[in-house]
């Protein structure tokens, strides 16, 4: 399984968010080049990167952004108020491995679509979950779709992969939006990566088992040195046994 650690962006700085309060960041003071080549030295094979006030509208990370991917070295995945297909292109301009595109695709799936099919591998499907409900526009709108149903609409697209993320995760714990990530992974014939669940070195341990679920992004447990990445990428790559128990 591959692990994608994260930076998330708000005004220049790393942070994590809450519940997916954007309004209620917590800052970590490190700086987020210097964090990306740390990664990168410790065998990351991808960056996902997130421009936080992209996706609340108000300004952006883009020179940041641009900086990480040029001194990463390794391929970084962003995302963040990718709301149109020249915003696509742009970040695939700017040397982006992948963009992650969610509100879009509520809005305007046909353009999704569109893209995928003009950067094949190279977009990926956000699936922002909240009470049971894809969301939208930073996860303060509810949309009308089931995330199954959801990510039916884009069947037979060339998409890199599905990031199923659960806002309740934050709320009521792993075991629930585990179960959400297994049924859409077990649907899903693109591969999953899980965002959100990985708080101890044991969650990744049980995303091994979930058949489809191919990686997952870690973020908020690597700054608070909950776990190192080297240990995280260990566990990730050790051989899967027979059975699990949680299954």
């Amino acid at each position: 399984m591959r692990l994608y650690p994260a930076i998330e962006l708000q005004n220049g700085r790393c942070v994590s968010l809450h519940r997916g309060r954007i309004e209620e960041p917590h800052v970590w003071h490190v700086d987020p080049v210097a964090r990306a080549r740390d990664y990168a030295a410790a065998g990351a094979e991808w960056l996902h990167v997130t421009d936080l006030d992209a996706v609340g509208g108000e300004g952006d990370n883009a020179e940041l952004v641009e900086e990480i991917i040029r001194a990463a070295g390794i391929p970084v995945q962003v995302g963040g108020g990718i709301r149109s297909v020249e915003r696509i292109d742009h970040w695939m301009d700017r040397g982006a491995g992948r963009v992650v595109v969610g509100t879009l695709a509520v809005t305007r799936p046909d353009l999704v679509k569109q893209a995928a099919k003009y950067h094949p591998d190279a977009v990926v499907l956000a699936v922002d979950v909240w009470q049971g409900t894809v969301t939208s526009h930073g996860w303060r709108e509810a949309s009308a779709f089931a995330p199954a149903d959801f990510i039916a609409q884009f069947e037979g697209e060339p998409l890199a992969a599905i990031m199923v993320t659960d806002i309740t995760a934050d709320i009521d714990g792993v075991e629930e939006p585990l179960a959400l990530v297994t049924e859409l992974a077990g649907v899903a014939r693109t591969p999953v990566i899980a965002s959100g669940l990985v708080h101890s070195l044991d969650d990744i341990a049980r995303l091994k088992y979930v058949p489809g679920v191919w990686g997952a992004v870690v973020g908020r447990p690597l700054l608070a040195r909950d776990f190192t990445l080297d240990e995280a990428l260990a566990m990730a790559a050790e051989p899967r046994g027979e059975t699990a128990e949680f299954i």
